[in-house]
Parts: structure tokens; C-alpha cells; sequence
């Protein structure tokens, strides 16, 4: 029996060192930009989900649900706080997780054998060749420079900017990348288990003999977590199959997928992705949030297969070219700024020389990137786009710790410089590296007071008179609305509906128990666009041929919508969202339309009040928290949604309250809300525009 891994005592050692002082730097750097609440796009859903053992939108993420509720257990900090924390702690154990497989890539032999058979020392070259590669694919002789390219790989990685952005809030990636770690690590250890059998048993011709290996436990254990890993986000998870096939190809041959070892293999998988069960058990108790309803298999179906997100792919060649810009932004600045392209350089450089000492590991890389690639440059998402390509980012950060290595090596040995000389230079270039990445995306990344999405629910709130309804149809404003109702118990009394989610049946069941009265009052118009619904949700082409049925769907849509608000507007405001009432041209227009054709709108705060009166009505004048959106304390990415929806509705509804009181000539107050709007985003031509037209016209006033 061929001794393991950790066998080896003293690179075990080496092994718990790096992994752990990853760890450690790692949970110590996400507690300290830990986010104190919850944030923006699905937080709030997620950690509503987490706390009532519900079912999050598709694919419903089970593992994940099942291991933030037993964060949620834990009494310290708010609830999403706690979810918070779990993902620190699965970022941090990913990147140790990936320090440990690079260790293992560095200390596992390989075993040169030609195609033919033959052994390999005919000819000199061919014995030099074979000296080399031998040379090279042993334990690093000197282990400080394995602890360097571990470590840095593990360091790298926690800095990037997509994984620490996840980190520090509540959602699923760092838990995929968790569990894509994992698999790899133990990928790795499995395939040096069987290289050091093959050596150590050839056969009288000379050639190795391929049989079972002691290390197939690992295989195993990679299948079972590779099936938990679908549990979580199985579209990354699942695009990692052909590099994993490749791995193994290269490892035991083609006769391992003729083997029992592949059913095996698979048997472990399904038994990992029997996680999915979750689902149909946990919307069979009615949960708060569950989203879907998966209970019978074609729901269920629906759910884990995404149905609803679809429509987001589009391979076009417009599509593809703006999805691959995107990508290689995200690489020149994940680890940097853009005119630092270190990193970036290291993994080029690790890939060069994982290619001339480990062809099949160049090709696992290559196909974990090429695979993400394909997928994602197809799908046209904005929000979460940028996890799409955390195991791209986990390829190349492996890359960049060889890369590290191969530089180290390159300066020791230059001639030009002593030996000492050169090893301290390479260091601190390294540690420069590291520094830099740190520097760069702390600004991005430091959510310790990050209260924007807090104070955005706290500022629509504050306008809502009780017992009001919001409607709205941004996500931003929603999600974050469900985990204050559902979690926190704040303003129970506000009745908030997510027009979007009007478009699922399963929604109609959180209202009848969220708002009873909303929907027993309208009870005929919701039962009749119920009816629409249902059959649409099973055949939506037949709502697209046929133009009847799309009219009649449509019309009772927003009939549903209207009657919620005459019903509600007899004993208590309505409120709509600004991407309603400015909605002219797009999604339910007719909405809109409808909307401003019965009611005068108000600018109230971040919200416009629905009123039947017609006269001029005081806009409210409470003043608005904005810590955080301006001053530059928080860096925000262009495609960032407090850059793309947030700020904008802050300083556009600054303008419409501006807007509304100099048209009633209340132009004093109307230059506040416009000089406002200019705080938040200076050079905001309308605001500047409005200010001098409202000085004129009290000018004018003032002459007469």
C-alpha cells in the first residue's frame, strides 16, 4: 500500500500551517467588513428562506437554505448578521480549501510514460527530458517556496474582489465555491494516490499497471460533495463536469469510464444531490417564503431547472461581445487596479509552466474556464453576474500560485543578483501583489457600515402613513422589504406587493396569508387572472400565438392591480415605487398609464402617494438618511445596483419633488429638493436646470 498524503509528516505539517493561516486571515478580514444588516438584490429573500426553512428562488438552493438556518440559530447579532458571518465562514474555509489542493498539485509525482509503452531513456535528449520532468513534479526541495505559492494562492484568492464581495453578505457563492474547492482538493488527492500506485507497481514490460487505488475514497468523497455542490448553484457547479472527466481521463485512462469506479462515482453524486428532496418537504409546510411551491414534479421541475431565468440566454453575437467586455474587465481588476495587472500576469506565467510540467492539469484549467465561459457569455444577467465566474476565478488564482512560484524561481536564479538578493526581491514583489489586491477592493468591499439598504426601506417607510400599501416593481426595494416584515417584524402594517411576482401563482399564496383583506376583497379579479395564470405558467406559447389570450390575460392583470388600489384607497393610502409611475415606455406601461389616468401622483419622499384629489398636495418634508451613498467612504462597481437603481432613484425623486413644487410655485422649496439631488450626484443637469428656472421665476414674482 502506497503511503498518502499525509503520511508525509513533514509536508503535512506544512499542509495544516498554510491552509490555517489562510483560514484565519480570511475570517479575520470578512468579520472586520462584515456587513451589519441585510443588503441589496436577493439578501433579504435568502435569509427569510434560511429563517423560516423555506425555498428560495430557483434552483431553491437546499444545502444552502438548510446551513444559513442553522446560522440563524446562533444569538449573537441580528438574523442577518448571522447569515452574514456563514458566508465569511465559507469564504474563508475556500480559500484554504484551494491552498490545501495547491499543495497537493505541487508535492504529487508524476509518472512520464510514452504513448507506446517504452520506457523512456532512449536517446539523451529524451533522458534529459525525462530528468527534468522528474525533477520538476517531486516535493519542491525547498518548502518555503511551497508555502509561498500556497499560501499566496490562498491569500489571492480571499482578496479578489467577486469572492470578498460575497463574503461579507447573505448569499450562495461563497458556499459554491466552498464545495467546488473541496471537490477539486480531493480530485487531487485521489489522482496522487493513483500516480504514486502506478509507480510503484509496474508491471515485467515496464508500463504501469492501472487497478483500484486506496485513494479512491477520495473519488468518492469528491462525487458526493460534487452532488451537494448541484445543491447550492448546480449551473457552475455542473460546468465543472468536463474538466473533472478530463482529470480523470488523464489520471487512470479511458478503461476508468468502463469501470465499476464511474458507477460508483455516480451512485455518490445522487446520493449528494438528494439535497433537492428539501424542496418538495419544506413547501409541503407552507413556509413563508416558498417561492415555487415545488410539491408536485412539474413545479419541482420548473424550480431546480431555473424555467423562469431562461429567457435571460441568448447566445447572439451582441449578447456574447458585451458579456465577454464584462468578463475581462472583471479580470484586469480582480486582483488590482487595472494598470497593475500582476496578478493577472502571474497566472499567465503559472500557466505556461503548468503546461510544460503537467499537461493534464493545463487542460483541467483551461476547461473549468472554457466551460464558465461558454455558459455565461450567453446569459445576460446584470445583478450577480459577476459570481457567474468565480470558478474562472478559482482556475486562474491556482494558476497565479504557480505563477508565483515559477518567478521565485526565475529571480533566485538569475545571475546577475546573489541568491539571497533575489529570493528577497521576489518575496516582496509577491507580497506587493497581495497588497495590492487587498488595497484595491477594501474600498469596494468593506461593507462594516453599509446600512444603504436599511435606510432606503427606512426612507420609504418613513413616508408610508400606517396601514398604507406600496406597490412597486424593484427588487431592490422588495427583497429587503420581505426580510424587515417577515424577520424583524417591522411595519407589519404596511401592505408591500411585488407587482413582478404577480406573474407566479405560488406568490398569490404569501399574500393570502401576508394581506387576507387585500385579497379577499378582490376576490373575483384575482380568481379570474388566477385562472389565466395557471394555464399560462404551463403553456406560455400558447398566450404568445394566440393574440385573444394574451389581451385577456393582460387586461385582467392589471384590472387585479387596479382593484387592489380602489379597494385599499378607502381607509388608507396607496403608494407606488418610482419605476411604476415613470414606467411610459416599457413592461406594464398600460399600468402606468391606467395609474396616472385615475390619480394624481405625489412625490412623497423616495414614493409618490396615489390620490383622487386633483389639487396641490404638501409633498412630505422629512429629511432623508443617505450615509453611504455619497462621499466616497463605499466604492460601488458601474454595474453595482446602488449605482444602477438606488442613487438614481434617490436623486431622481429628489427632482420630481423639486418638479412638483416649482409647477405649484413653491419655488423656494423646489430649489432645496433640487440642490439636494445635486449633493447626491453633482453635475446632474435637470437638477442645475431646475434651480435657475426656479430663481427666475421668483425673480419674476419678486418684480411684481
Amino acid at each position: 500500500m502506497t503511503a498518502g498524503p499525509a503520511d508525509n509528516h513533514p509536508i503535512s505539517r506544512i499542509r495544516v500551517l498554510c491552509a490555517l493561516t489562510v483560514f484565519l486571515a480570511s475570517i479575520v478580514l470578512y468579520a472586520l467588513t462584515l456587513a451589519p444588516t441585510v443588503v441589496f438584490v436577493d439578501s433579504g429573500e435568502l435569509i427569510v428562506a434560511a429563517r423560516s426553512v423555506g425555498v428560495a428562488h430557483p434552483p431553491g438552493f437546499p444545502l444552502y437554505v438548510l446551513l444559513a438556518h442553522l446560522a440563524t440559530l446562533v444569538p449573537i447579532g441580528n438574523v442577518a448578521e448571522r447569515v452574514n458571518f456563514a458566508s465569511a465562514l465559507f469564504g474563508a474555509l475556500a480559500c484554504a480549501a484551494l491552498t490545501l489542493a495547491v499543495i497537493e498539485v505541487l508535492t504529487t509525482p508524476q509518472t512520464p510514460i510514452d504513448k507506446a509503452g517504452k520506457k523512456l531513456d532512449r536517446g539523451r535528449k529524451r533522458r534529459k527530458a525525462s530528468t527534468t520532468n522528474q525533477a520538476s513534479s517531486d516535493v519542491p526541495q525547498n518548502t518555503r517556496w511551497l508555502i509561498v505559492s500556497s499560501v499566496t494562492t490562498g491569500l489571492l484568492f480571499a482578496f479578489s474582489r467577486t469572492l470578498w464581495a460575497y463574503a461579507t453578505i447573505a448569499e450562495v457563492y461563497t458556499l459554491n465555491s466552498l464545495l467546488i474547492a473541496t471537490v477539486v482538493l480531493l480530485m487531487f488527492l485521489w489522482r496522487r494516490g493513483v500516480l504514486e500506485a502506478k509507480r510503484s507497481r509496474p508491471d515485467s514490460s515496464g508500463r504501469r499497471v492501472a487497478s483500484a487505488s486506496p485513494s479512491d475514497r477520495y473519488l468518492y468523497v469528491a462525487a458526493f460533495f460534487f452532488g451537494l455542490a448541484l445543491g447550492v448553484h448546480h449551473v457552475t457547479v455542473g460546468l465543472m463536469l468536463p474538466a473533472l472527466a478530463v482529470l480523470a481521463l488523464a489520471t487512470e485512462g479511458i478503461g476508468f469510464f468502463r469501470s465499476r469506479r464511474l458507477l460508483y462515482s455516480a451512485l455518490c453524486a445522487i446520493a449528494g444531490l438528494s439535497i433537492y428532496a428539501y424542496l418538495p418537504l419544506a413547501a409541503s409546510q407552507s413556509p413563508i417564503m416558498n417561492w415555487g411551491d415545488p410539491r408536485t414534479f412539474e413545479q419541482f421541475w420548473w424550480h431546480v431547472s431555473g424555467r423562469q431565468y431562461q429567457v435571460f440566454l441568448e447566445w447572439s453575437l451582441k449578447t456574447m461581445a458585451s458579456q465577454l467586455a464584462g468578463f475581462i474587465k472583471l479580470v484586469v481588476t480582480q486582483f488590482g487596479p487595472w494598470w497593475f495587472p500582476a496578478a493577472p500576469g502571474l497566472a499567465i506565467a503559472g500557466a505556461v509552466a503548468i503546461y510544460r510540467r503537467d499537461k493534464s492539469l493545463f487542460w483541467f484549467i483551461v476547461l473549468v474556464v472554457a466551460a464558465d465561459l461558454v455558459y455565461c457569455l450567453g446569459y445576460e444577467i446584470a445583478e450577480d453576474k459577476d459570481a457567474y465566474y468565480l470558478p474562472s476565478i478559482i482556475a486562474g488564482t491556482m494558476a497565479a500560485g504557480f505563477g508565483a512560484q515559477w518567478f521565485i524561481a526565475k529571480v533566485i536564479a538569475w545571475r546577475r543578483l546573489e541568491s539571497n538578493l533575489g529570493r528577497d526581491l521576489a518575496v516582496c514583489f509577491i507580497a506587493v501583489v497581495l497588497i495590492a489586491a487587498l488595497a484595491t477592493n477594501l474600498p469596494f468591499n468593506n461593507r462594516r457600515g453599509y446600512f444603504i439598504a436599511a435606510d432606503y426601506l427606512d426612507n420609504i417607510y418613513s413616508s408610508i402613513e400606517p396601514g398604507g400599501m406600496l406597490l412597486t416593481r424593484d427588487w431592490q426595494v422588495y427583497s429587503p422589504a420581505l426580510y424587515f416584515r417577515e424577520v424583524e417584524g417591522r411595519r407589519e402594517d404596511v401592505v408591500a406587493i411585488d407587482i413582478n411576482q404577480l406573474r407566479r401563482s405560488w406568490y398569490f399564496d404569501y399574500l393570502k396569508r401576508a394581506y387576507p383583506s387585500t385579497i379577499e376583497q378582490a376576490r373575483d379579479k384575482v380568481d379570474a387572472f388566477l385562472e389565466d395564470l395557471r394555464q399560462w405558467e404551463h403553456d406560455p406559447d400558447l398566450y404568445q400565438r394566440d393574440v385573444v389570450l394574451n389581451r385577456r390575460i393582460s387586461a385582467r392583470f392589471y384590472d387585479m392591480i387596479l382593484a387592489f388600489v380602489s379597494n385599499h384607497l378607502r381607509s388608507a393610502p396607496v403608494y407606488v415605487t418610482l419605476d411604476i409611475a415613470a414606467n411610459r415606455d416599457g413592461e406594464d406601461a398600460e399600468l402606468t398609464k391606467s395609474l396616472t389616468g385615475s390619480y394624481q401622483l405625489v412625490p412623497q419622499g423616495l414614493i409618490f402617494q396615489a390620490t383622487r384629489q386633483r389639487e396641490f398636495q404638501q409633498p412630505t418634508d422629512r429629511p432623508l438618511n443617505t450615509r453611504g451613498l455619497a462621499g466616497g467612504t463605499t466604492r460601488f462597481e458601474d454595474t453595482d445596483v446602488v449605482k444602477q437603481k438606488v442613487l438614481p432613484a434617490y436623486v431622481t425623486m429628489l427632482y420630481n419633488r423639486g418638479r412638483y413644487l416649482a409647477a405649484n410655485g413653491m419655488h423656494e422649496q423646489a430649489i432645496v429638493a433640487f440642490k439636494e439631488a445635486l449633493e447626491l450626484q453633482p453635475g446632474f443637469s435637470p437638477a442645475q436646470q431646475g434651480i435657475n428656472e426656479s430663481v427666475n421665476a421668483r425673480g419674476k414674482t419678486g418684480l411684481r
